[in-house]
């Protein structure tokens, strides 16, 4: 009896030191509040869900990622091509990397995860954001999948110095329209609601030749009404990375 009693105690002992390694492990993990209010340059760690990815590169990956309450940019964070593969929308992993900016765009960078293989997948529903382009209240949804409604297809502008420079076309391969077809030329397109122009991206490395979007917005005309879906990203102000193009019905 007294050897099943020390048995029973051993085991719980083991039980205790695994359910204490898990507590250590999830301690420090942040709310997105707890992120947004972190300096820049500041250690975090967060468990978040994948929505997307760019491509692979060099053992890095970069990723669009959001939770309940919130989004987060991960930039080239250290990968295999093999954990690459697992990380599938829906995904959930815990990061641990520094808060960074550049240009606008919050993020974390020198980052490292691993996959919480336990968690249930979850997938964001896009935020319809069109009314609050061109307020303050856009940013508290950065890096968020979002929606626009009822956009307005432009001829493509950039700025060159002092110069706006309207290239005629509904959309160009750059920014600056030095890109061409058959590169890995990101697209860039102006879009126009409630009489304000914003430029939006497709992102190659998100979506590439072979994605409906990307074919998509080729086959845009000025003056096209349009809905969009996409990640709010940062460039100096809005430059959201856009996944999903459908002509407004009716239009």
């Amino acid at each position: 009896m007294k050897k099943i009693v020390t048995l029973l105690l051993a085991a719980l002992m083991v039980l205790s030191l695994f359910a204490c390694a898990a507590a250590d492990e999830a301690e420090g993990v942040m709310t997105h509040a707890d992120y947004a209010a972190a300096e820049l340059d500041t250690e975090v760690t967060v468990e978040t869900y994948v929505q997307a990815h760019q491509s692979w590169w060099n053992d890095q990956i970069t990723l669009y990622t959001q939770d309940e309450d919130g989004a987060y940019f991960i930039y080239n964070c250290a990968c295999s091509a093999e954990d690459a593969e697992k990380l599938v929308p829906g995904t959930k992993i815990r990061v641990k990397g520094y808060k960074s900016e550049w240009s606008g765009e919050v993020e974390i960078v020198d980052g490292t995860f691993e996959i919480i293989e336990d968690a249930e997948p979850w997938i964001a529903e896009a935020t319809d954001v069109t009314e609050l382009l061109g307020t303050d209240e856009l940013a508290d949804h950065q890096n968020e999948f979002v929606a626009f409604k009822g956009m307005t297809v432009e001829s493509y502008t950039y700025s060159k110095g002092d110069e706006t420079v309207d290239t005629g076309a509904a959309f160009a391969y750059g920014w600056d329209a030095s890109g061409a077809e058959g590169t890995d030329a990101d697209l860039y397109f102006t879009v126009s609601v409630n009489g304000a122009s914003y430029t939006f991206t497709v992102e190659y490395y998100l979506c590439n030749e072979t994605t409906e979007v990307y074919e998509a917005v080729r086959g845009l005309n000025v003056g096209d009404v349009i809905d969009l879906e996409g990640f709010l990203y940062w460039y100096n102000g809005a430059n959201p990375h856009i996944t999903a193009v459908a002509p407004v019905v009716g239009e």
